[in-house]
């Protein structure tokens, strides 16, 4: 793909496209939590604090959490106060005892391989294979494999071009010199954003065997003058310096809550003053009620990998106390966003 490529732009929108990719594992988390734990007719008897559900059926909280924001998306629970209680459909439906209750209907697709991985992922919190392969790893093992790595780095590599050029409409880096793309997988945005602005430097950094991947990426997009590649472990090895961008896409949400927020710090500790922090994910809102979409993308995340969508109201504040200022949020594209800081 010529350099010239790289500003090319979709003429339709595949937004309805991505939905079904996103929200494959949306229907077993469900299945799960309807059949094998009747969350619902639990719910009904014990409306109850997040901490209170957790401990009630014994689920540990990051899936606990992706579960109910996708049971508010789907107008089954909602939260008043800090207490969840069911909704009028829910008690109709999904409460045992209604003759309209529907837990027959979903139990004939309990034994599907992802609704197991839920049973067992809701009570540990740790992720289940990839894929839901018997003899397979998760997605952080299986990313350390030469080519599962290329197959998902192919994978996330071909929505990335649709993805960046909405990021580019959102984002002034007038000025800005030098951009790291953290965890940059094939080093599409980082390919983009430089072909946008042809003064931009930037380097791709990610682990082994990607940065293998990137590099070879990279040359045949001709953009090996403007972007570079660096291999490391982001979490123990030094970052590159000198750099006034900081750039997650779409890599925050595969990690868990204390790691978000070792990232963040690692970058208001290493950004140039005055840098900028570019969080390019699929969000769930302020007050985790949605979007349905971003909700039913959080149950493939939370089943593979060690995160979930993380909402806007979960950002924020770790920003704010790792000493970023300017917090604020835009709507991208296919149902994602971009939270942008200054490092102050």
């Amino acid at each position: 793909m010529p350099i010239a490529a790289l500003t090319t732009r979709a003429t339709t929108d595949p937004v309805s496209i991505y939905r079904y990719r996103d929200g494959l594992y949306a229907a077993d988390l469900l299945t799960a939590a309807i059949v094998h734990y009747d969350v619902f007719s639990w719910l009904a008897a014990s409306p109850s604090t997040f901490e209170a559900f957790c401990t009630g059926l014994d689920f540990a909280p990051r899936p606990a959490d992706v579960l109910l924001t996708l049971a508010a998306a789907n107008g089954l629970v909602r939260c008043i106060d800090g207490v969840f209680t069911i909704t009028d459909t829910t008690r109709e439906h999904l409460v045992m005892g209604s003759p309209f209750y529907l837990a027959p209907y979903f139990a004939s697709l309990k034994e599907r391989p992802v609704v197991a991985d839920f049973v067992r992922v809701l009570r540990s919190g740790q992720p289940a294979h990839w894929g839901a392969v018997d003899d397979g790893l998760d997605w952080h093992k299986a990313m350390e494999n030469e080519a599962f790595a290329q197959t998902f780095t192919d994978a996330m590599d071909c929505r990335g071009l649709f993805l960046s050029q909405a990021l580019v409409d959102r984002l002034d880096l007038a000025g800005r010199r030098r951009l790291l793309d953290i965890g940059g997988g094939s080093g599409i945005y980082a390919c983009v954003l430089a072909a946008h602005h042809p003064a931009l430097q930037a380097i791709v950094f990610d682990q082994a065997p990607i940065d293998r991947i990137a590099a070879r990426l990279i040359d045949e997009r001709e953009c090996s003058a403007q972007v570079g590649v660096q291999a490391g472990n982001f979490f123990t090895d030094p970052w590159p310096a000198d750099c006034d961008v900081h750039l997650f896409s779409n890599v925050l949400h595969d990690w868990g809550a204390v790691d978000v927020e070792r990232l963040i710090r690692r970058s208001a500790e290493t950004i140039a003053p005055g840098g900028l922090i570019v969080i390019h994910e699929a969000f769930i809102n302020a007050d985790k009620t949605g979007p349905r979409a971003v909700a039913d993308y959080s149950a493939v995340l939370m089943h593979s990998t060690q995160g979930k969508c993380y909402a806007t109201s979960e950002y924020a504040p770790r920003l704010r106390d790792a000493g970023f200022t300017d917090v604020t949020y835009h709507d991208t594209a296919a149902d994602r966003g971009v939270i942008t800081a200054r490092r102050g």
